[in-house]
């Protein structure tokens, strides 16, 4: 199963689990290791064309939990 992670227009980094919330959009699996790993591999940070501070990732691994 795959989680929707959205910037949103006002440049917000948030997890949507409904699918539809507007802004650019990345997927990764629905674990912390997914998240990880696209964060390691800054796979996060080229889809959305901006780095990704670490508070934001802390954020969302509290959210995948």
């Amino acid at each position: 199963e795959l989680i929707r992670i959205v910037r949103t227009p006002e440049e917000t980094i948030v997890l949507d689990f409904t699918g539809k919330q507007n802004g650019r959009g990345a997927y990764i699996c629905k674990s912390k290791e997914c998240l990880a790993l696209a964060v390691k591999k800054k796979r996060l940070d080229t889809a959305f064309g901006v780095s990704i501070p670490v508070e934001i990732i802390e954020n969302l691994e509290k959210e995948l939990s």
